[in-house]
């Protein structure tokens, strides 16, 4: 799998880490003022659920408001060590010893996320999210905190983690408390981040929504998440199946962001992915021209191409009258075109048999001396269903009257049709000799309604 960019959510929360630290006086605001990041490229593995955030480094720290202040001087020295530490793991001690000393400091949200963004330093997901749930516990709307928690709780359930359904839940949670929070966010170190702080929003929630069979929110919200990261395969595969998931389906963005899962898939898995788009392409357009212009086109991550959907009836049955003269086509082609053609090419069909006498093979569906009901398609022979009736000028005896499901050999001259349901009749009927069952002609079904 493709390993996902995740710059903004890997800085976000090591950032706090990397902040550079103004020692306050005694008395004096303990905060350290908010460094802006900008950290390297981070890798997920979302398949595996394995993750290696990598560390952060700080650039110059930025100006921010008032904070709190401590007042007890043990309080604040024991921050201040913690905070100032310069090694990982004595941070980490160090803020631990102080939150358990002090728990309800003025300082415990900011040393939460310090520490938050220690353990996502380190490499530590469980502490990590472990403490980012003490912060948002503490802070509602600590955004970074939620940011983390609806990544990794998602990117864990999509490895295949035995909780993926308590984990998707607690994503949708957290994605959408991350949602509400964001238009309430003032920081500019967080609201630069908001797109893609949103995206992460969306994946959560959109992933949990797949996972309840809500198709349709799903494609909303995984939407966002992909425009933002199109070739994140762990969000595009997911949207071409909400899309295709849909009553009925969407499948022009389906099969696009199938394609472009394809392109995005670990080798591994690509002939799978493709496949399945392949075959999707195949059922809505009724064929696989073209597949390969969309596949190259999804392939070079190319703006969205759309995708013609089968012919209709009307279409395929204008097709049959260009393609062959009505003289040469058999019944049941006869049969497609005046039940589905337009006027024109029924016309065209009906004016050049109407009148002409016929030799036909068809099944007996019922019978009188003067009025026989047949099928003559192969799909109405399969119903037992009548689609010619043939009249007789003189009553035929009785002897020589086919059984009811008896194949036998006709002439007769087309008179008149009625398109649906579809009935030719057939006037001069005349029986020629028995014949065995003969080969059914060419069938012509009438295809599934373009979606």
């Amino acid at each position: 799998m493709k390993k996902i960019l995740l710059t903004v959510v890997l800085g976000i929360a090591a950032g706090a880490w990397a902040q550079n630290t103004t020692q306050p006086a005694q008395g004096q605001s303990a905060a350290p003022p908010t460094g802006s990041t900008n950290p390297p490229t981070g890798s997920v593995n979302p398949p595996t659920g394995s993750v290696n955030p990598p560390t952060s480094q700080a650039a110059a720290p930025a100006t921010q408001a008032a904070a709190p202040v401590i007042k007890d001087p043990a309080e604040y020295n024991a921050y201040v060590a913690a905070i100032q530490q310069t090694d990982a793991n004595a941070k980490i001690s160090g803020l631990e010893a102080f939150l358990t000393q002090y728990p309800n400091s003025v300082m415990k949200n900011q040393a939460l996320e310090v520490l938050m963004g220690a353990y996502q330093q380190g490499g530590n997901a469980k502490k990590t999210m472990e403490t980012a749930t003490k912060l948002v516990t503490a802070d509602a709307c600590s955004v970074r905190a939620l940011a983390l928690l609806a990544y990794f709780d998602r990117v864990m359930a999509q490895g295949g983690d035995p909780n993926a359904t308590q984990l998707l839940a607690d994503g949708k949670k957290y994605g959408q408390q991350g949602l509400d929070c964001l238009p309430k966010i003032t920081d500019p170190d967080i609201t630069k981040n908001g797109p893609q702080m949103t995206a992460i929003f969306h994946a959560a929630i959109g992933i949990s929504e797949l996972q309840d069979k809500n198709a349709a929110d799903a494609a909303k919200d995984l939407r966002i998440a992909v425009d933002a990261n199109p070739t994140d395969f762990s969000v595009v595969y997911p949207l071409a199946l909400a899309y295709l998931g849909q009553t009925p389906p969407d499948y022009q963005n389906g099969i696009w962001f199938a394609a472009r899962a394809a392109a995005a898939a670990p080798a591994a898995a690509e002939p799978q992915i493709e496949k399945y788009a392949r075959s999707q392409y195949v059922k809505f357009h009724a064929g696989d021209d073209g597949w390969a212009d969309v596949l190259a086109a999804a392939k070079a991550n190319g703006a969205q191409v759309p995708i013609k959907p089968a012919p209709t009836p009307a279409e395929q049955a204008h097709k049959m009258v260009t393609d062959t003269a009505p003289d040469k086509m058999d019944f049941a082609t006869w049969e497609f075109v005046l039940t589905n053609g337009a006027q024109a090419d029924q016309d065209a069909v009906w004016n050049v048999v109407k009148g002409k006498p016929v030799q036909m093979n068809g099944t007996i569906i019922s019978t009188t001396p003067t009025e026989f009901q047949i099928a003559g398609s192969s799909d109405d022979i399969d119903a037992k269903k009548a689609d010619i009736t043939l009249k007789f000028e003189t009553a035929i005896p009785a002897k020589m009257i086919p059984k009811d499901g008896a194949s036998f050999d006709f002439q007769g001259e087309p008179a008149a049709y009625t398109p649906n349901p579809f009935m030719m009749t057939m006037e001069k009927g005349t029986l020629l000799r028995a014949a065995a069952p003969a080969k059914k002609p060419v069938v012509h079904h009438k295809p599934a309604a373009s979606q």
